[in-house]
């Protein structure tokens, strides 16, 4: 029997090809080829938390592995103790009413969910509003989408210069994401400039995608407030929550989008065609972290202050003039001059035994910055700090 040559190249089709490789997977290549020679690595290049899975997490996983829904297929928008579970939290946590039959779905991770928000929403010749410097699924998701990703400047505090916005542009756009806490810049807004967001929003009739991935790692006393918490937000917002972050679960890949009740339907629409649902385990253990978030979260943000402190303190002591952020898990840094983003990386990587993430990978905007990772004990920060000064000299 002869074997003859494929009809089709199995190749991508052109809307895949046109995206370039995701950038932690790079990373990850370049980081794995200096294992393979032997070289130790402080890693804190990608934002995946180190610390534990809270117990109360593990023991309500260990009471859940024996129920019998975990035979059967999932609910399509999410399983009804973690829908409950996120209302009774939001309503605690932001004064937000939601009705969990109409408000919520369950996803597998707020950046699918924002992925696939995009592509039931967006068609060619839609615009998507982008913070400049963004998480890299706004755009990649934009072009799979073959809509047209717009990016919006900063003000000097941090906040969206939305006048700057073409009107061509805004004419077309069919939704606006906004990022506070900010990955990777860190920038944190009070509730004055989310009402702006949504105001702005209704103002266009435009969809308000609130990413508020990092809505419990905060410090100092700052809340990062709920875009939903703005009277009237139900009419052109959703908002996107994730265990990943706030309760040490990104291997779970557990998220809710909350929000306006059509998008929610029109999202519903695109997962039934496409998947059954998020997986009924991961959900349950959610269900717990959100129930319990008033005990479960004050000892992680403190291991981070601790954490942020000793980085900012050593960077400080080396004479690196670095501020202290107020959220997130991060510090975003100049590139030292002489260095461009990937070859600064790879000299962290050879001559300090570091890993970082290059700034140009969260757009062109982001270029001569580089972000850190708090995913290390305050020690190993500390000897990651004096290695990455003695670095740059």
């Amino acid at each position: 029997m002869s074997l003859t040559a494929p009809r089709f190249a199995f190749s991508p089709a052109a809307h895949v090809a046109d995206i370039p490789p995701y950038v932690f997977w790079e990373l990850e290549q370049r980081k794995e080829a200096r294992r393979q020679a032997g070289q130790s690595l402080i890693d804190l290049g990608i934002g995946s938390p180190d610390q534990p899975v809270p117990q109360v997490v593990v023991e309500a996983i260990r009471g859940a592995a024996e129920r019998p829904e975990l035979s059967r297929y999932p609910a399509f928008r999410g399983h009804p103790e973690l829908l409950d579970a996120f209302t009774a939290y939001m309503h605690h946590r932001h004064g937000v009413a939601l009705d969990p039959t109409q408000h919520l779905m369950t996803v597998s991770g707020s950046k699918e969910g924002l992925a696939e928000l995009v592509l039931a929403l967006c068609e060619p010749g839609d615009v998507v509003l982008v913070p400049e410097v963004y998480y890299p699924v706004y755009v990649r998701a934009t072009q799979l989408a073959r809509a047209e990703p717009v990016l919006v400047p900063f003000a000097s505090d941090g906040t969206l210069d939305l006048d700057a916005i073409a009107p061509s542009a805004l004419s077309r756009a069919r939704m606006l994401i906004a990022n506070y806490p900010c990955n990777p810049t860190t920038a944190v807004i009070e509730t004055p400039e989310m009402e702006r967001l949504v105001a702005f929003a209704q103002r266009h009739d435009l969809l308000l995608v609130s990413d508020l991935a990092y809505a419990e790692l905060a410090f100092d006393g700052y809340r990062p407030p709920s875009a939903l918490s703005v009277p009237g937000a139900l009419s052109c917002t959703v908002e996107l929550h994730s265990a990943s972050k706030s309760f040490n679960m990104a291997s779970f890949r557990v998220g809710l989008v909350a929000g306006n009740a059509d998008v929610i339907r029109v999202l519903d629409a695109y997962r039934t065609n496409t998947g059954y649902g998020s997986s009924v385990l991961p959900q349950l253990a959610a269900a717990s972290a959100f129930t319990h978030a008033d005990t479960i979260v004050p000892p992680i943000v403190a291991e981070y202050t601790a954490r942020r402190d000793a980085l900012v303190q050593a960077f400080r002591a080396h004479g690196w003039p670095v501020s202290s952020p107020r959220a997130t898990m991060y510090l975003w840094l100049p590139v030292p001059e002489g260095f461009d983003d990937w070859g600064w990386v790879e000299h962290c990587m050879d001559s300090a035994g570091v890993v970082v993430t290059p700034g140009h990978v969260f757009g062109a905007a982001g270029s001569g910055k580089f972000r850190v990772s708090l995913v290390q004990p305050a020690a190993v920060l500390t000897t990651a700090a004096g290695a990455l000064v003695r670095a740059a000299k």
